[in-house]
């Protein structure tokens, strides 16, 4: 597993124990996932107007939002609503995504939900995560799937509101 981290803020200084807390989430999540850890996942930290200007080009929405995330693999869906990558047969490191967080939205967001700025930035990673396997929220039947192994993930961690 290889976590590239861009740091594009002054919000929140990334140090080294943020750097690792950053992989420990993101392995939590293969390992739930039952992925292999043969992957490349970026992880970028921007602030509040970086992400809003993502969110219009992208999601054609003129606001910033809290995380964003590019996947750059294919999905199928299995018959019990779990996602499997398709299969890949390289010894290489295969780009997983990129996940962009805002770095304002995890300090107001742990303010908002009266929790800490570790548990708030463990939420959105393996929530950008998800989408990076093939997640998503839009219909109501997927967003129980997805809130509920976000919930599973973070009590497997350990991270408590």
């Amino acid at each position: 597993m290889n976590v590239l981290i861009d740091n594009r803020q002054d919000i929140i200084e990334i140090k080294p124990e943020i750097e690792s807390f950053v992989n420990k989430v993101i392995k939590a999540v293969l390992e739930f996932e039952n992925c292999n850890d043969n992957y490349e996942i970026s992880i970028s930290f921007v602030d509040n107007e970086e992400i809003k200007d993502l969110n219009k080009q992208y999601r054609n929405i003129d606001a910033p939002t809290d995380v964003l995330s590019f996947p750059m693999l294919e999905f199928n869906k299995k018959s019990n609503d779990e996602t499997i990558v398709k299969e890949v047969f390289i010894d290489e490191e295969i780009p997983l995504g990129d996940i962009v967080i805002s770095t304002e939205k995890v300090i107001e967001q742990a303010k908002e939900y009266g929790h800490g700025q570790d548990r708030e930035l463990a939420f959105l990673l393996v929530h950008g995560m998800l989408h990076l396997l093939g997640y998503d929220h839009i219909q109501e039947s997927d967003e129980i799937i997805m809130r509920k192994k976000q919930e599973e993930i973070l009590e497997l961690l350990n991270i408590k509101r």
